[in-house]
């Protein structure tokens, strides 16, 4: 099986001598992530988007011509015997429609002329809830300044609507002016007169779940039942007694949306969010929020994203989180944060928190701690004794699953996280006998786990698990071995404050987009975050995730228009870019060394300084590109709205460098070379002064992403920034399917399936790989030949097309009519891990004619070909394109 073959080597390696100098580390040794697995695991495809020729009616699209169009399409898919059936049809924001086909069906109909590209719709899973108990709200407002703006300058949204695309909001909630019972306030509401449910409760679009069932229910009632679209609404704008310990949002006085596109659990689809975009657009919103995002898709020119830079164009402020997959590495930002013209943002650490409270002997210290999600919460009364599985160097603890754990038989057992799930660590010690886990980090701060069963047949956590911080693991671990000690729960609270507040999230996303622009744009508090839940989920909850920082943008944005009404969407983005705050690197703070830009964006949010900013640097970011041409000059524009001269000091600061393996990233020094032409530019009152920065790369390591932030220091007044970001060398000498440990591509056949989504088989999926070659029957989708592959890097086209075998193993003629093409898709992002792979399956046609029609192939020898256009490439280019060649398929339908 292909699971037991093939192992994916993690390193820590460094790339190149050259640069052994500025190498600081990888993200596996800086981190203590657990690495990658050695089973492969898919990546579902899933249904198509299929974006046709026409501009969308929001940007000049006639809708009777968009309408012709779109049944051209579908007559056209009838005439080549293109089975496509219609989920979604979009027109406002952007033209084309969703469809469940097979790749052979996609291949047909790619070749239309009414067809500019084709893309998967992409499934965005429902964040997880978890998190410590009471962190405090307020402090994560006086990190971006928003008690300023809201104590200070008077400001709450008022007169601005902000739209929450999510799981919907419960309007019953005091804090959002409901009646505080379930049911007893009706939709629409004073503060919710928008919002729509796209899917209803049962609507789950993870094919890989049991709980799948992909058929949307909408109706008019966009209550949450899962909890994370109230909780984003909270930050935005809840408006509830902090006194009696309700929230305080960023902008209690918005109006806002709420258009429901998750179910009560599992995940939502790409479509689904799309068709929330242009209801929010005819509601009129000022502000949409999407704290969702599909990872790894790094094109702006996914629907998701295009679509919501055609609702900028339109005059509505779009913010979007840019993902939690840091721990995947680089390049794992997703749409529709990566966008051209919306804000992506990525997630800081709040500052502190308060937390239950246990105290332990001999003098009774309190330890704040988390409850872990799926485990029965701490009592609040009671002693118990302490044991421990390993010790703070056990990368491993607690992880052995052949009853090799000591007994640990009534009491509470201290774990270290890291290399297994929390679940497996619970488990095994639940298992020897343990009444309660005391879960310590591994790298430095607190967290929020869960120990959910992995399946419905795995036995639950009965006992409570509990998350403290290393330092207090660490404390804990060194008074087990000094002697006994005992565990007192306790009703208290205490105010913690976090060692990495102020840093970025350990899961924060990193940029760049696949077309090299700089991505996130900026970040917002949104490691543990306590905000507004569902009455029925205990009203209020913590959660972490750049789902919640997104949120803080929002709202921001909500006060920055009600104090400054006349600024246009994309100055928006700007102004909080210049006066947003660069924060240390995460993996080694207070070491002089600065977060990549590429992570973090412009910094912090300071809204309270954008509001009363006088003064502006224009644009807002720079992106550079590759290096492959030289040095960029870029023209950058100083403006001085104040009645005073002001003059600037020039300087620039240098971020982290990353390369090496996208999904383990080395960290180098930076190194970039900056030059204004001048030491100082005075702007005049009132006036404006153009500059040119020449930014040279650093001399390597190759294919590193580099970046900074150029520093305008005044005489008087706010530090205006300018981040900047780009690539070392050449981006087309990227290798894309280049052997990154999986030993992909190749050919493969299911051996195990327990659902089959069109050819596509989406549950419990076992493959074989077949590198000397199969036979294939194709007579259902388990008998057709797969192409797995595993991408490197984003790739601009990826296409396969059939050639006739020789009879030594070579590739033969193109067919009549030199048309081989039997899939394409366009603009696909790099793969979630080094193990990760999507599955293309061939279902035995081959296109004739010049329309696209397809036929079966006789029995016989054939390969598949496999076409790379690099990003941003040439196909014209030879060094721009990587193909592969797949080994012999034999088509044997008589079984003979």
């Amino acid at each position: 099986m292909l699971a037991a073959t093939i192992g994916v080597p993690v390193g820590g390696d460094v790339a190149s001598a050259e640069h052994a100098d500025s190498y600081l580390g990888s993200a596996s040794d800086l981190t203590d992530l657990p690495p990658a697995g050695s089973e492969l695991e898919h990546e579902v495809s899933g249904a198509w988007f299929i974006e046709l020729t026409e501009a969308p009616a929001a940007r000049g699209g006639q809708r009777a011509e968009l309408n012709r169009q779109q049944r051209r399409l579908l007559a056209e898919a009838d005439e080549l015997d293109a089975d496509l059936e219609v989920r979604y049809s979009f027109q406002e924001l952007w033209n084309g429609v969703s469809v469940d086909a097979s790749e052979a069906a996609i291949a047909r109909i790619r070749q239309s002329d009414e067809v500019a590209a084709v893309y998967p719709v992409l499934t965005i899973e429902a964040p997880e809830p978890g998190g410590l108990a009471e962190p405090a709200m307020e402090s994560a407002l006086g990190m971006t300044g928003a008690d300023i703006a809201q104590s200070e300058l008077g400001l709450d949204g008022s007169g601005l609507r902000v739209a929450v695309v999510d799981s919907g909001i419960d309007y019953d909630h005091p804090d959002f002016g409901g009646a505080g019972v379930p049911g007893g306030t009706g939709f629409p509401t004073e503060r919710i007169p928008f919002g729509w449910d796209f899917v209803g409760d049962d609507f789950n679009a993870d094919p890989s779940s049991p709980a799948y069932n992909p058929v949307p229910m909408p109706n008019d009632d966009p209550m949450d039942c899962g909890g994370h679209g109230t909780h984003v609404a909270g930050i935005v704008g809840a408006d509830g007694d902090t006194a009696e310990g309700g929230v305080r949002g960023v902008a209690p006085g918005a109006e806002l949306g709420a258009y429901r596109v998750f179910g009560c659990g599992g995940s939502t689809t790409a479509d689904i969010i799309l068709a929330a975009l242009e209801m929010a657009y005819d509601d009129g919103m000022d502000v949409v929020n999407m704290s969702l995002g599909a990872a790894f898709a790094t094109w702006p020119q996914y629907p998701t994203a295009a679509a919501s830079d055609t609702l900028v164009d339109q005059g509505v402020v779009v913010v979007a989180s840019i993902g939690n997959s840091g721990a995947a590495g680089t390049w794992s930002a997703g749409a529709p944060g990566v966008g051209e013209k919306v804000i992506g943002v990525a997630s800081f650490d709040n500052a502190e928190f308060a937390a239950r409270a246990f105290r332990a002997s001999p003098d009774d210290e309190l330890f704040g701690y988390s409850n872990a999600t799926a485990a029965p919460e701490a009592p609040e009364e009671g002693s118990i004794v302490m044991s421990r599985t390993g010790t703070p160097e056990t990368a491993d603890d607690a992880c052995n699953t052949a009853g090799e754990l000591p007994d640990l038989s009534g009491t509470a057992a201290l774990v270290r996280r890291g290399e297994c799930t929390f679940y497996e660590k619970a488990i095994n010690a639940q298992n020897a006998g343990a009444d309660a886990v005391v879960l310590y980090n591994n790298v430095a701060g607190s967290f929020a786990p869960t120990v959910a069963p992995p399946t419905p047949d795995d036995p639950a956590i009965t006992i409570p698990v509990v998350a403290i911080s290393q330092a207090d693991g660490h404390e804990l671990d060194s008074r087990i071995v000094a002697g006994e000690t005992t565990l007192t729960w306790t009703d208290e609270r205490t105010i913690v404050e976090n060692v990495t507040g102020g840093l970025i999230s350990s899961f924060s996303s990193y940029g760049m987009t696949a077309d090299l622009t700089l991505k996130p744009d900026i970040g917002a508090p949104g490691g543990l975050i306590r905000s507004t839940y569902p009455l029925e989920l205990d009203s209020y909850a913590v959660l972490s995730g750049t789902s919640m920082s997104a949120p803080h943008v929002a709202g921001a944005i909500a006060l920055l228009l009600e104090a400054r009404p006349d600024t246009e969407p994309e100055a928006v983005r700007e102004i909080l870019q210049n006066h947003a705050v660069p924060a240390d690197w995460s993996l080694v703070p207070d070491a002089g060394y600065i977060e990549p830009a590429h992570r973090q964006g412009a910094g912090m949010l300071s809204i309270d300084k954008s509001i009363l900013a006088e003064t502006a640097v224009v644009p807002g970011k720079l992106s550079l590109g590759d290096s492959a041409d030289g040095p960029v000059t870029s023209d950058i524009t100083v403006r001085n709205d104040s009645s005073d001269d002001v003059t600037y000091e020039l300087s620039s600061i240098d971020a982290i460098t990353t390369a090496d393996e996208p999904h383990n990233p080395g960290f180098y020094l930076g190194g970039a070379g900056v030059d204004f032409g001048t030491e100082t530019v005075t702007v005049p009152a009132g006036g404006e002064v153009d500059l040119q920065v020449t930014i040279t790369a650093p001399d390597g390591p190759d294919l590193g992403q580099y970046g900074g932030y150029l520093v305008l220091s005044p005489d008087e007044g706010d530090t205006l920034r300018v981040p900047f970001a780009g690539l070392v060398g050449d981006y087309q000498s990227v290798d894309v399917l280049g052997d990154a440990g999986a030993g992909l591509p190749e050919l493969g056949e299911v051996v195990a399936c327990d659902r089959f989504v069109e050819l596509d088989c989406t549950m419990n999926a076992e493959y074989e790989l077949l590198p000397d070659g199969g036979t294939f029957s194709m007579a259902e989708p388990g008998d057709m030949p797969v192409i797995l592959v595993n991408r490197q890097y984003p790739a601009e086209n990826l296409k396969l097309e059939l050639f006739r075998a020789r009879s030594d193993g070579s590739v033969g003629p193109p067919f009549a009519g030199r048309n081989n093409l039997v899939f394409s898709i366009d603009h696909l992002g790099r793969s979630a891990a080094a193990n990760a792979f999507n599955a293309y399956v061939w279902d035995g046609t081959r296109p004739v004619g010049r329309r696209g029609m397809s036929v079966d192939v006789p029995d016989g020898q054939y390969i598949l070909r496999m076409t790379v256009l690099k990003p941003l490439g040439d196909p014209k280019n030879p060094d721009h394109v990587e193909t592969w060649d797949s080994p012999v398929i034999t088509v044997d339908r008589s079984g003979s």
